[in-house]
């Protein structure tokens, strides 16, 4: 049995004393890619917060590498964090700073290096994401696609165990977001990591999905495998994976209805 990264036991999440998410069971085991699926609004996001502590559990308990969250000092959450990568949403990139800075800047405010030391590692992040020699350049002066390939090679910046991705491929184009879909592949194989990806998108889920934890309703919905997703009879699920193929249909139906409306009125 692979060892366990992330667990969530009986977990609530919130930001009031509503709370988002309920009864969360999670265990995200090394080598593992887990996408955090579900509609727009429903709590992935405040799960992504959840495992590394951003948002501290109303209930139940979290453990990160082996370690309970609650009580920890500052200075040991710190620790534990050093050893995961984040990849915002927005990809949270300083546009004030070359792309060199901003990968560098968890290498040195996590490792005492020389700053030859530092620039060689950049390089070699900036290398694996494909984008040797751009360092120099501001985030401003990249296309949407490499500012997020950047902001990934800021998160591979200090080799983590555990990468979080919220919404990679946001604002993206389909081309654009099946690269980085295949990026992300390459990594894991490359690096041997955990990933826990937080996404919509149904190219992405059906591209790069070991295992699918899908959120409804305040609740896990489903854990489990993508083939057993798509057979899953529960209809939270079963609905989200029929979107591709009702949605434009149904859409497209609703708007000429609309239309026929208006020209008979």
């Amino acid at each position: 049995m692979s060892k366990v990264l992330v667990e969530m036991q009986d977990v609530s999440l919130g930001y009031t004393e509503v709370p988002v998410l309920t009864g969360v069971n999670l265990k995200i085991r090394r080598g593992e890619l887990v996408v955090i699926a579900g509609s727009s609004g429903c709590g992935k996001s405040t799960m992504l917060k959840g495992t590394i502590g951003l948002l501290p559990p109303s209930a139940g308990r979290v453990k990160l590498f082996g370690t309970d969250l609650e009580g920890l000092s500052e200075d040991r959450l710190t620790e534990l964090r050093s050893r995961i990568g984040l990849l915002f949403q927005g990809g949270a990139l300083l546009n004030s700073m070359t792309v060199a800075a901003n990968v560098a800047l968890p290498i040195e405010h996590h490792a005492r290096l020389p700053a030859g030391a530092v620039e060689k590692l950049v390089r070699m992040k900036l290398a694996l994401v494909g984008l040797e020699g751009h360092g120099h350049k501001l985030p401003s002066e990249l296309s949407g696609g490499m500012r997020k390939r950047v902001a990934l090679a800021r998160a591979m910046a200090l080799d983590p165990d555990l990468l979080l991705c919220d919404e990679p491929s946001a604002g993206l184009d389909p081309v654009t977001a099946a690269d980085l879909d295949r990026l992300l592949l390459g990594l894991r194989e490359a690096m041997q990591m955990s990933m826990m990806v937080v996404t919509h998108e149904l190219s992405s889920i059906e591209t790069i999905a070991d295992r699918v934890v899908m959120v409804a309703d305040g609740v896990v919905a489903f854990d489990g495998s993508l083939a057993e997703a798509k057979k899953s009879s529960l209809p939270s699920v079963r609905d989200f994976f029929a979107r591709r193929a009702t949605a434009p249909e149904s859409a497209g139906r609703s708007m000429l209805e609309r239309f026929q409306g208006e020209v008979k009125s």
